[in-house]
């Protein structure tokens, strides 16, 4: 519930950002902005947080992370003030990671050894559906009885998850590590490492561009379109739940993990360049293609790194998620140059080129790996 209700805070706001931009009077870049604030902190938390919170259980941090999370998206429903909301959104963007990671510590110190793959794979695919759900609920409730009452109830679901863990005793270190720079460089350095974290930049880059975009270019499309049904339109985001789930099987049907990811991505690439059919149905079916390659690279990717990693898993993993990330920020707000001055088509063409050179990074980590 509590992976959820997170996940919800992080992107209820996209599908409905057009929303905002009217009802604010704001400019395109203002509008994109409620996504992009609340996401940078996530690609800087897993290294800073380290030297900030070395002293925090994650009992402590979960919970007052939730508390507060829980009244920031109260109080972002009662605001009328463009500037307390994007405030509200920065401050819960540092709250996330916290929360996130103290939730995976939890999981990984009551999993048994022969159980802890399966189960964070249960938990990857729990923030799948949270992203999800709260797209897709935030855009029904937006059109049936506007965008405020949604965040009221996340809110208040945070506020009782706060309390529900009142019984949790298990009071265990936080999962944050506090790296010297020598070894970020030296973890850098290893050429297989670099190649995964460049790719997986470029690979969320592209994802959370296309997500940000998307309800603004369905609206350009169809002025009438309501926002429910722009929720529906990422419904493709449940393949990567399944994609999750049976990462294994996807392993050990190409015969490894840089043959998968290449497959993939081009994968990936069919399913962005088939939003250049602009109709409905077709970018709702281009949505399932799209998230498949997606989820495809990034839950091999995820074990991958770490399958690799001989030594300083914790920073290796830190990493991968401040790339990923970082790829995610920039993404959400960068290629709107593109599609504010050139239009939905080039904006597709810029995310393709940083989708080929994420490719590049793929085929140069399999020739390194040295796989036939």
């Amino acid at each position: 519930m509590c992976a959820i209700l997170i996940l919800c805070t992080l992107y209820a706001a996209q599908p409905i950002q057009p929303l905002f931009k009217e009802e604010f009077a704001l400019n395109g870049f203002q509008a994109v902005i409620f996504t992009t604030v609340i996401m940078f902190p996530l690609g800087i938390a897993p290294i800073l947080y380290g030297y900030i919170l070395e002293s925090w259980s994650s009992r402590q941090m979960l919970r007052v992370s939730l508390l507060l999370l829980g009244i920031l998206e109260i109080s972002f429903s009662f605001s009328n003030s463009y500037a307390v909301l994007i405030g509200i959104r920065a401050v819960q963007g540092f709250l996330i990671p916290a929360a996130l990671t103290s939730l995976v510590s939890y999981i990984s110190t009551s999993s048994t050894y022969e159980n802890i793959q399966r189960a964070l794979g249960n938990y990857v695919a729990i923030t799948i559906m949270g992203g999800f759900l709260g797209r897709l609920l935030s855009g029904i409730s937006s059109e049936y009885f506007g965008w405020r009452p949604f965040f009221f109830i996340i809110g208040l679901g945070l506020i009782i998850s706060f309390f529900a863990l009142l019984g949790v005793g298990k009071d265990i270190k936080a999962g944050f590590v506090k790296p010297t720079k020598k070894e970020i460089v030296n973890i850098l350095k290893i050429k297989h490492n670099f190649y995964i974290y460049a790719a997986i930049f470029c690979v969320f880059f592209v994802f959370q561009g296309l997500l940000n975009f998307l309800p603004f270019e369905l609206k350009n499309i169809n002025e009438n379109l309501g926002e429910s049904k722009v929720g529906f339109m990422y419904a493709g985001y449940v393949i990567g739940l399944i994609t999750a789930l049976n990462v294994t099987k996807i392993i050990r049907f190409f015969k490894s993990e840089s043959k998968a990811m290449i497959f993939g991505m081009f994968v990936y690439i069919v399913g962005l360049q088939l939003f250049n059919i602009e109709i409905f149905m077709v970018m709702f079916g281009s949505m399932f293609v799209f998230c498949l390659g997606m989820f495809m690279i990034h839950s091999i990717a995820t074990g991958f790194v770490n399958k690799l990693s001989k030594e300083h898993k914790s920073i290796t993993n830190g990493l991968y998620l401040s790339f990923y990330y970082a790829g995610g920020t920039l993404g959400s707000f960068l290629p709107g140059v593109f599609y504010q001055h050139l239009g939905w088509n080039a904006f597709l063409f810029f995310l393709g080129f940083v989708l080929l050179l994420g490719l590049t990074f793929l085929l140069l980590l399999k020739k390194y790996k040295n796989e036939g």
